[in-house]
C-alpha cells in the first residue's frame, strides 16, 4: 500500500511540476454565526490602473455594444473593482453575493456555429452582481447557458482566458469553468478555493494528496497555482474560526497574504505568473468590502451600509489609478462619475 501510495504521489507530482505556474488566488472564510469573508488576490504583469466603483440598482446594460446580445437592468446595487476600467473583475452587491474572477489558460468558450446572443467577458461578472443574492440563484440561471461569451483581447495583448468564482452569505460557492466550450460548474461549501491551472477538478485531484501528507507535516511553498490552491485550501480552515468581525477579517488577510506574489516577479511569456498588485477580502456578513494595495501602506475599506444603492442614485468612483491612498472607511471619499466603458469584441 506504502508503495503505491508513493507511485500515486510521484505520479501527481510529476504532472504538477509541469503545470505552468499562475497566479490569483480565492479562498472563502467559513466562521460560526454566519461569519462568511472572501479574500483574492490580484497577480498580473503589469499595474492594471484599477480603482473601485458603487453601481447602484437599475443600471441598464447588455452584453455587447450591438448585435445579438442579451439585456438586463440590475436588481442589486454593488461594489466593484475594475481592471483596466474595461471590466468588473471583483465585487460584492448589497446582497452579500461575492464574485471573483481569476486566469485560466485552459478555458475555451467557442462552440461551432453557436448563434446564442453574445456576453462579453469584460460584463459577465458584473452580470452576477446585478442580477443575484445567492449562489443557488446564479447556478440555476447559467447552468441554462443561454448566452456565449465573447474574450477579446485585453488592452496589453493577453487573451481573456479567465474562470468565476462566486460565494454567498450562507457560504455558499460555485465555480465557472469553460471547457472546450461548454461550461462547468462547481457548487457547494466546499468549493472555498480557487487558484488557476489546472481546471478546478485536477487542482481538487492534487489537493487531496497533500491532504494525506498533512500540511502539519509539510506544505509545497513556490508561486505555482497548485500550491497556492493547497497552501489556501489548508490555512484557511486552521486558523481560528471565530465571529469577532476583526479576527476573522485578520485571518483572512494572513491567508492572502501567504499565497501573494512578491512585487517584481513576472513571466513575459505568461501575464498570470506575476506580482500581487492588490488584495481584496469581502465581509459579507457585515457588508465591508476592504481593499490592499501593495503600492501603498495601509488597508482601507468600503462600508456599504454608508452607500446609496437606490435606483437612479448616482455612479461613484475611488479613484486608486495614480497611487491614491486612503484610511479607514473611504465611502466618504467615493465621488460622482461616470462608469467605465465595458470593453467588447467589435462586430
Amino acid at each position: 500500500m506504502k508503495k503505491r501510495m508513493t507511485f500515486i504521489g510521484i505520479l501527481l507530482l510529476t504532472s504538477y511540476l509541469a503545470l505552468p505556474s499562475q497566479a490569483c488566488t480565492r479562498a472563502v472564510y467559513l466562521g460560526p454565526d454566519n461569519m462568511v469573508i472572501t479574500g483574492r488576490t490580484m497577480d498580473w504583469k503589469e499595474d492594471l490602473k484599477s480603482n473601485i466603483y458603487l453601481f447602484p440598482r437599475g443600471i441598464k446594460r447588455a452584453g455587447a455594444d450591438s448585435g445579438n446580445t442579451i439585456h438586463w437592468t440590475s436588481k442589486y446595487g454593488s461594489v466593484i473593482t475594475a481592471g483596466y476600467d474595461i471590466g468588473t473583475s471583483d465585487g460584492m452587491n448589497e446582497k452579500g453575493l461575492v464574485a471573483n474572477i481569476l486566469y485560466l489558460t485552459e478555458s475555451s468558450y467557442d462552440r461551432p456555429n453557436d448563434t446564442r446572443p453574445v456576453m462579453g467577458i469584460s460584463i459577465w461578472t458584473q452580470y452576477v452582481l446585478d442580477n443575484f443574492a445567492t449562489v443557488d440563484e446564479a447556478v440555476k440561471e447559467l447552468r441554462k447557458e443561454l448566452f456565449r461569451i465573447d474574450a477579446p483581447d485585453m488592452p496589453n495583448g493577453s487573451k481573456s482566458t479567465l474562470h468565476l468564482a462566486i460565494s454567498d452569505t450562507s457560504g455558499n460557492s460555485a465555480i465557472f469553468e469553460y471547457i472546450n466550450g461548454n461550461l462547468v460548474i462547481h457548487e457547494g461549501r466546499q468549493c472555498q478555493v480557487m487558484t488557476n491551472s489546472p481546471t478546478y477538478e485536477q487542482q481538487i485531484t492534487l489537493n487531496n494528496y497533500w491532504k494525506q501528507i498533512g500540511g502539519l507535516v509539510m506544505l509545497p511553498g513556490t508561486n505555482r497555482a497548485a500550491d497556492r490552491f493547497v497552501r489556501a485550501s489548508f490555512y484557511i480552515n486552521v486558523i481560528p474560526q471565530t465571529d469577532n468581525q476583526r479576527e476573522a477579517v485578520a485571518g483572512v488577510f494572513s491567508v492572502i497574504r501567504n499565497v501573494s506574489v512578491p512585487l517584481g516577479i513576472s513571466t513575459p511569456a505568461q501575464p498570470n505568473i506575476s506580482s500581487t498588485r492588490w488584495r481584496t477580502v469581502a465581509d459579507q456578513k457585515n457588508k465591508v468590502y476592504f481593499f490592499e494595495s501593495t503600492m501603498t501602506p495601509n488597508v482601507f475599506w468600503i462600508n456599504m451600509k454608508d452607500l446609496d444603492f437606490s435606483e437612479g442614485a448616482s455612479v461613484k468612483k475611488l479613484n486608486l489609478a495614480n497611487g491614491e491612498t486612503y484610511a479607514g472607511n473611504a465611502a466618504k471619499d467615493m465621488v460622482n462619475s461616470p462608469s467605465f466603458k465595458f470593453l467588447f469584441e467589435v462586430i
